[in-house]
């Protein structure tokens, strides 16, 4: 009687063991799933590059945006009511030890605003700067039709209120 007990205690643990190598889960999807997200590079909003402008109307808003070199996108914004430039800004998205930074500088001022690379994808930017006034956030969007979207916005307590600028493409 010993005996058969023994086998029968031998058996279950044998296929306690099979059960537990056949329901672990595969090593290799761990370790797939388990990888970080790619790190974010000035090549994640490379999309954001050339020349974008709003409707034509009473006032109009051009945003370019040049290709990447040396670790940096330069670009430009421009307001234009009528025959007379109201607002301008310098931007660059560039490269940093510790991360990929949107700096603007309305009106050319200087030291600019910088604005730290949260988020993106191959269709969405996401650039923050919480300690900001406003805006704190720096969104841009490409659409499926070709068109980016750049949304400016707080976190809701400031008097600002969001804004988007409806881009299409200028082709120059």
């Amino acid at each position: 009687m010993r005996m058969i007990s023994m086998l029968f205690f031998r058996a279950g643990v044998a296929l306690g063991v099979l059960f537990a190598v056949v329901a672990a889960p595969d090593s290799n999807v761990m370790a797939r799933d388990a990888r970080p997200a790619p790190a974010l590079t000035v090549a994640s909003v490379s999309w954001m590059v050339g020349n974008w402008e709003t409707e034509p109307g009473r006032v109009q808003t051009d945003e370019r945006w040049s290709p990447i070199a040396g670790g940096m996108m330069m670009g430009t914004s421009r307001t234009v009511a009528g025959e007379r430039t109201v607002f301008f800004e310098f931007l660059r998205i560039e490269t940093r030890p510790d991360g990929v930074f949107y700096v603007a500088q309305p009106k050319g001022r200087h030291p600019g605003v910088d604005f730290k690379l949260v988020r993106a994808t191959d269709q969405e930017a996401v650039f923050e700067n919480l300690a900001h006034d406003f805006p704190k956030r720096i969104i841009y969007r490409k659409s499926t039709d070709g068109s980016l979207t750049a949304r400016i916005e707080g976190d809701g307590t400031e008097k600002e209120k969001p804004q988007e600028f409806r881009y299409r493409s200028a082709g120059r």
